[in-house]
């Protein structure tokens, strides 16, 4: 089988796919979605030691041996000891997946959604395909689409004049923020640093000044809620106390509030709930009487056939303290 990765390599993999080395943490809970978590032989780093949603999604995470190391760089060593099939990496990091091919002939696959939702699709159906699992690789994008349609439809008749301008404070940062954030597109926000250029290739996100966000001025401000409350770096009563911040209209009228974020991408569960957690807050008119808590539930169990995996996530990010509005 041959595909085209992120980067635009064609990559050959062999007909039958027996174990997966994922270094790529979206891929990696993609691959545990479509069942094949059995498969997967090692863990990247950040999964084992940042991602606290991994091991409520899947408990046996712990099993496998860490083969990346924070700074990214992998133990190749220690993948030909894996000996996988097939390996997942991420396209930021530009020589890795030609680097870790052409020295230990293993076939790399370097895939990222960039934060888009076609692409994130496109990676279900992908990764489905490597594995065989096509079937339940439709299924899964089959269900992404129901719930995110009515999402977007109603986003597409409000005209932009009244639609919220939303500023995002993700990465530990007041003045850093994705350049692109496709939630709160679909939800119907406008994000205000839409027509920046991201600071790196291969990423999303960019720097401002604290003078930019005063005069966009936005309605609401999003804070990156998926740290754990005692690793929060930017916090809501913090922003909202802030004097330098005191003229902005999100302040004033007490608009600021967490959200997940990118977590090295997504999960694609998470990005689903967090949608329909935007749609509310912005259209509570037409979306108020949404139940988080049980739509949260219900994609969860959908994605990873494990109840009461978003309760285990909604008491460990005080998700009940976002939702109060």
């Amino acid at each position: 089988m041959t595909f085209k990765d992120s980067l635009d390599r064609t990559v050959t993999i062999p007909p039958k796919i027996e174990r997966i080395l994922s270094l790529q943490p979206e891929i990696t809970r993609i691959i545990v979605a479509l069942g094949a978590g059995d498969r997967l032989v090692g863990l990247d780093y950040f999964l084992r030691h940042d991602d606290h949603l991994f091991r409520i999604i899947y408990p046996q995470e712990s099993r496998l041996p860490v083969v990346s190391k924070p700074d990214d760089s992998v133990n190749k060593e220690l993948v030909v000891r894996l000996d996988p099939d097939v390996v997942f990496a991420s396209p930021s990091e530009f020589q890795a997946p030609d680097s870790i091919q052409r020295s230990l002939g293993i076939p790399v696959i370097a895939l990222s959604s960039l934060g888009h939702f076609d692409k994130l699709l496109g990676e279900i159906a992908l990764v489905g395909a490597v594995t065989g699992l096509e079937a339940r690789a439709q299924e899964l994008v089959a269900f992404f689409q129901e719930k995110i349609r009515p999402l977007s439809e109603h986003a597409a008749s409000v005209p932009p004049e009244k639609r919220p301008r939303v500023y995002l404070a993700f990465w530990s940062s007041l003045t850093r923020t994705p350049v692109f954030y496709e939630p709160v597109n679909s939800a119907g926000g406008i994000n205000l640093a839409e027509n920046l250029l991201p600071s790196s290739l291969g990423s999303v996100q960019t720097v401002v000044t604290l003078e930019q966000i005063i005069k966009w001025d936005p309605d609401i401000i999003l804070i990156q809620g998926n740290f754990l409350p005692n690793e929060r770096m930017v916090m809501v009563k913090q922003v909202l106390e802030d004097h330098r911040l005191s003229s902005v209209k999100a302040v004033k009228s007490k608009q600021v509030f967490y959200t997940f974020g990118f977590w090295y991408w997504w999960d694609p569960a998470e990005v689903l709930v967090e949608t329909l957690y935007l749609a509310r807050m912005f259209y509570p008119e037409k979306f108020g009487r949404l139940d988080l808590a049980k739509e949260g539930e219900e994609i969860f169990t959908k994605f990873y056939r494990q109840d009461g995996a978003f309760s285990a996530l909604w008491k460990l990010l005080n998700l009940h303290e976002w939702t109060r509005q």
